[in-house]
């Protein structure tokens, strides 16, 4: 069994497909094509020529190679911020909490005997931070709503900010690559972009 038969949760796949630039084109006008695949439940594949489901879903998007450049650029910034602000929460938490050195030297061992996790804590954005993530989000929504013209700015945050989030939604609009997405809020909100 392979992974790319096999989804055990909820998660999208995101590929993206470069054109030749055989035919002569404005920078401008290049196009790349977003390509989705999305499963709302667990998905088993046996037998690729018999399967059907009706918890999966694909498609596509024609989007200005530009604009995803520019976003890219603007989700790796408010990606520094958000680390930024995770940082200076944890020296201002562990700075009101003294330890002796004993706890210090204990805490440190268990530290270095976990395995290294992306960070999936939810954090409390400062007030800049916050309308960065919302004009950030706001594009992200108007290149992948079927009508981009009837998006008005976000008023307010559709998921969870956690440093994963972020960073999934950095790599998400990285043309060079793919990605998959799996954190629930984040999935949900990018799914319902798509109807």
């Amino acid at each position: 069994d392979s992974r790319a038969a096999n989804a055990s949760n909820k998660e999208i796949n995101i590929q993206w497909y470069i054109p030749s630039l055989a035919k002569p084109s404005n920078d401008a006008d290049t196009k790349v094509l977003l390509l989705y695949a999305y499963n709302t439940k667990p998905v088993k594949i046996g037998n690729i020529k018999i399967f059907s489901s009706k918890s999966t879903f694909s498609g596509h998007l024609w989007i200005p190679l530009t604009r995803i450049i520019s976003l890219r650029e603007k989700l790796s910034n408010l990606k520094e911020q958000v680390e930024m602000l995770m940082q200076s929460s944890k020296s201002l938490s562990s700075a009101s909490e003294p330890t002796s050195f004993l706890e210090q030297s204990e805490s440190l061992k268990i530290i270095h005997s976990k395995k290294p996790k992306v960070n999936v804590t939810k954090v409390h954005l400062d007030e800049k931070t916050e309308e960065m993530a919302k004009r950030c989000l706001s594009e992200v929504r108007a290149l992948l709503s079927v009508v981009p013209a009837l998006c008005l700015p976000l008023t307010e945050i559709p998921f969870d900010v956690t440093l994963q989030s972020i960073a999934s939604l950095e790599d998400m609009f990285d043309p060079a690559n793919g990605c998959t997405i799996s954190e629930e809020s984040l999935f949900n909100w990018i799914i319902s972009l798509f109807h």
